[in-house]
């Protein structure tokens, strides 16, 4: 029983119910229970055999397992051989409960790991060390131990020299950014390197240094990560190891930078990216389609966005100059090298060499134009060599683009502000749920293939699957929120909103109705998405409550990879604006494939 006020004097009382199974519900138990009152051991199995997708899954020791759990769940000791039964009401609780039945297969690598890294998209972090805007935010190492909890694998570190001339800084350089130590970072980097996963950390290191200090980075590297830190032994390697090889090693990735460079012309940098303090622009605003942000790049007239003028332009005369003066110790020690063979144009920008591997660095505008007329160039160049995408320089308040531009096109490391939150953020948390939430994820075979030609992501592709979507209802809120965080004179108004993030033919929002004051809605609404890309394909579930005089309140978000979901009725636990877990909050979801 709920109270609210009502005209300031009187109160309403809202009843609180538990909604009951829904009809598909009790249709499985009755199916699986054979029609009787109880379900045991053998109907559990026949229902976890119809909905697994797993070929070396033992579902009779899983249902044992579950059904000793949902029993544990419930306090009730029942001896092993008495054969515990479930009722209708258990297998209810067991449908709905996120850590027995989740949406995903059950978190482990199941990729092939042994390929090149040139084979996986690698979660990735831009400015790693920011504790909030570009501008004027601290510096620390707590934004990456926390990217490192959340399985992000590649740390970028911007180093500059020190007030004295003599140590090393990590800082946004030329901004009011407060700088922490190199070695406080590397020594973070090394405690939580592999906490969330096993497989290489790669640290790209952005270098404003003398040869002195570059030289005494390289002792402080050898020192801190001794011998887990990989180098090659040859300088110019043909082929990236792989990530099964590099289990446990920390990389580095580096070259006299010019990224960040256009302050020293002493233009300003606009705040083009919203207004910090309007929560909609945190949180509310919508991924761009990425047609979109093609036609936004043509439009622009931004001197930085020559070929020559990104980072990795290391071949023009001023950058051979200062690779001859590179700390000889130093140099030896980066794995992945960036730079880019002498040349203006995005073509030269793109050739690949048989005979050595590299790293080319790309702001979101520069891919943008790039894939007008080059798109195909890409997916090839990025088969051997690896390509990041960083955001452009305008982001100051560290939002977010849309990540699937890179993706289609191969590019493994699609560069992130982890610090911040936003719709965008929510699709990279979701796309690396994917292998175990490992940090790597194996590439689609089709961005690999070389015959009969590669992968033209401006090509209208078929649809390969249907995706069918049902959604019946949602509990939790009343235990994670006061009684008023919604409403103050009512229980909430909760919708729905679920759709697909992709490739353009496939990116979609749909939305159910409205259930008005009741805490645990019950919508029963099914929606239908045709896949074209279904590898890449991410379902983006989010929760509201309806406001008619403001914008509505957030209740809860997920995004999760369509290929790694599992059919059948499941538990879809949400999350709040920054990605973390809600303690109760889910919603009873029913996912079907079709092949088309």
């Amino acid at each position: 029983m709920g109270t609210y006020k009502c005209c300031l004097i009187f109160k309403r009382r809202y009843r609180w119910t538990d909604a009951p199974p829904p009809e598909d519900v009790r249709a499985l138990f009755a199916q699986h229970s054979g029609g009787t009152a109880t379900m045991g051991a053998d109907g559990l199995r026949r229902y976890l055999e119809s909905t697994g997708t797993d070929p070396d899954f033992d579902a009779d020791a899983e249902a044992e397992r579950l059904l000793d759990q949902i029993r544990q769940a419930q306090r009730v000791r029942v001896p092993r051989v008495g054969r515990p039964l479930l009722g209708i009401d258990d297998f209810h609780r067991f449908l709905f409960s996120d850590d027995l039945n989740p949406p995903l297969r059950r978190p482990q690598v199941h990729h092939d790991m042994a390929a090149p890294l040139s084979h996986y998209y690698i979660y990735t972090g831009h400015n790693s060390y920011l504790t909030g805007n570009q501008l004027s935010s601290d510096c620390s190492d707590v934004p990456i131990i926390k990217a490192l909890q959340r399985g992000v694998r590649v740390i970028e570190l911007d180093m500059w020299p020190n007030s004295a001339k003599d140590n090393i800084s990590i800082l946004h350089g030329r901004t009011l950014t407060t700088p922490v130590s190199l070695l406080k970072c590397l020594r973070s980097i090394k405690e939580y390197a592999f906490v969330a996963s096993p497989y290489p950390v790669i640290i790209t290191l952005e270098d404003h240094l003398t040869p002195e200090l570059q030289d005494k980075v390289a002792k402080m590297v050898l020192e801190v990560f001794g011998s887990i830190l990989y180098y090659p032994e040859e300088e110019h390697p043909k082929e990236l190891p792989s990530p099964e090889n590099l289990k446990g090693r920390v990389l580095l990735s580096t070259k006299p930078p010019k990224e960040y460079l256009e302050a020293k012309a002493g233009g300003t940098i606009k705040d083009t990216d919203g207004k910090g303090g309007d929560d909609d622009a945190a949180w509310g605003k919508e991924v761009p389609d990425f047609k979109t942000e093609i036609q936004s790049a043509k439009q622009e007239d931004d001197d930085s966005m020559h070929p020559g003028d990104d980072e990795d332009d290391d071949d023009d005369e001023e950058e051979q100059k200062m690779q001859q003066h590179l700390a000889p110790q130093y140099k030896h020690l980066i794995t992945i090298r960036a730079g880019k063979p002498k040349g203006g144009t995005t073509s030269d920008a793109l050739k690949c060499d048989p005979d050595k591997v590299r790293r080319l660095s790309l702001s979101e505008q520069e891919l943008a134009k790039a894939v007008v007329n080059h798109g195909t160039e890409i997916v090839r160049f990025t088969q051997r060599n690896l390509l990041r995408i960083y955001p452009k320089g305008t982001r100051v308040t560290s939002s977010n683009y849309n990540p699937f531009i890179g993706w289609v096109h191969g590019a493994q490391m699609v560069a992130f502000n982890m610090q911040g939150y936003g719709r965008a953020l929510w699709l990279m948390h979701g796309f690396y749920k994917a292998n175990g939430a490992c940090g790597y994820v194996k590439k689609p075979d089709f961005l690999m293939q070389t015959e009969p030609e590669v992968f033209d992501p401006k090509k209208q592709q078929p649809v390969k699957k249907i995706l069918k979507v049902k959604v019946y209802m949602g509990d939790g809120w009343r235990m994670d929120f006061k009684q008023t965080h919604f409403d103050q004179y009512s229980p909430p108004d909760f919708y729905a909103r679920v759709g697909i993030a992709g490739v353009p033919a496939d990116s979609i929002m749909k939305k159910t109705r409205t259930i008005e004051d009741n805490w645990v809605p019950v919508w029963g609404e099914e929606f239908s998405f045709d896949l074209t890309v279904p590898e890449l394909a991410l379902l983006r579930v989010e929760v509201h409550e309806y406001d008619m005089s403001e914008k509505d309140d957030f209740a809860g978000q997920t995004v999760l990879p369509v290929s790694e979901l599992q059919p059948g009725i499941r538990a879809v636990a949400l999350c709040d604006r920054k990605g973390n877990k809600y303690p109760h909050v889910k919603l009873l979801m029913r996912f079907e494939f079709e092949l088309v």
